[in-house]
């Protein structure tokens, strides 16, 4: 078996169990386990696992949803770097809750094996944090939006409106003086009972939704906390945030994409 191979092999065992030890890796591959940590830590430098004491996490991309995986690659650089910041901003003991957009997701790989409790309508975000020990982990349910793996409706919306968490955290469609947007009705209403169930509201989104609306506005600029931006935003636009009250954090964008 050859490097490539045996490294497309390790990482699909990681991706179906969620979480391994690297004996039972080395065992499975019948290879030594200096080997295996060669490979994981290659892997980990992708961004596709997380070594951790006792094992390794898969942290790659999510379940073939097509509208989801489309999205991940869409300003894949800039969505880190958002991620990173945002990261940085939640503390140990915090509890969130995750939309299921895809820079949301990049967040929620950077908390696996965080004390933390979350509560997510994705089906991708929850699958990741199904194997972490150091999390507790609440799904909301509800219809399930094929293309997305998110839960939205009357459902989702009854089981958000019983319960409370310090900090919801939304990715978004388009952002205008307006207010900020997405483009399903239904996922709209239910973002907004998130918003209803937090005490504060954060948003992840790149610099290319600014300027933008979509079918839907889910609420105004005023009614948001936080907003975590990559670098490229006009500086205009930080200036009418502030001025709504929004706190701006910029994420580089250099440090990533050369990595």
């Amino acid at each position: 078996m050859g490097t490539e191979e045996r490294r497309n092999r390790l990482l699909e065992l990681i991706r179906l169990d969620g979480f391994s030890t690297l004996p039972k890796l080395a065992n499975l591959l019948k290879v030594s386990g200096s080997t295996v940590r060669r490979d994981l830590g290659y892997l980990e430098r992708l961004g596709s696992v997380r070594r951790t004491h006792g094992g390794v996490f898969y942290t790659g991309p999510s379940p073939k949803l097509p509208h989801f995986d489309h999205r991940q690659q869409l300003q894949f650089g800039r969505k880190k770097a958002i991620a990173r910041v945002a990261a940085s901003l939640i503390e140990d003991g915090d509890t969130l809750l995750l939309d299921g957009g895809s820079t949301t997701y990049e967040l929620a790989s950077l908390l696996i094996g965080r004390p933390l409790q979350v509560v997510t309508n994705s089906l991708p975000v929850a699958t990741l944090f199904t194997s972490s020990d150091g999390s507790d982990l609440v799904l909301i349910g509800g219809y399930v939006h094929g293309r997305t793996g998110v839960s939205v409706g009357p459902y989702a919306n009854l089981m958000l409106a019983e319960l409370n968490v310090q900090r919801a955290i939304i990715s978004v469609a388009g952002i205008t003086e307006r207010g900020v947007f997405n483009s399903n009705l239904l996922l709209v209403e239910t973002e907004r009972a998130m918003c209803q169930s937090a005490d504060s509201v954060m948003v992840v989104a790149d610099s290319t939704k600014f300027g933008r609306s979509s079918l839907a506005l889910m609420c105004e600029l005023e009614q948001l906390d936080d907003i975590v931006i990559d670098d490229g935003i006009e500086p205009e636009w930080v200036k009418r945030l502030e001025t709504a009250g929004v706190r701006v954090h910029l994420a580089e964008t250099e440090k990533v994409t050369a990595e």
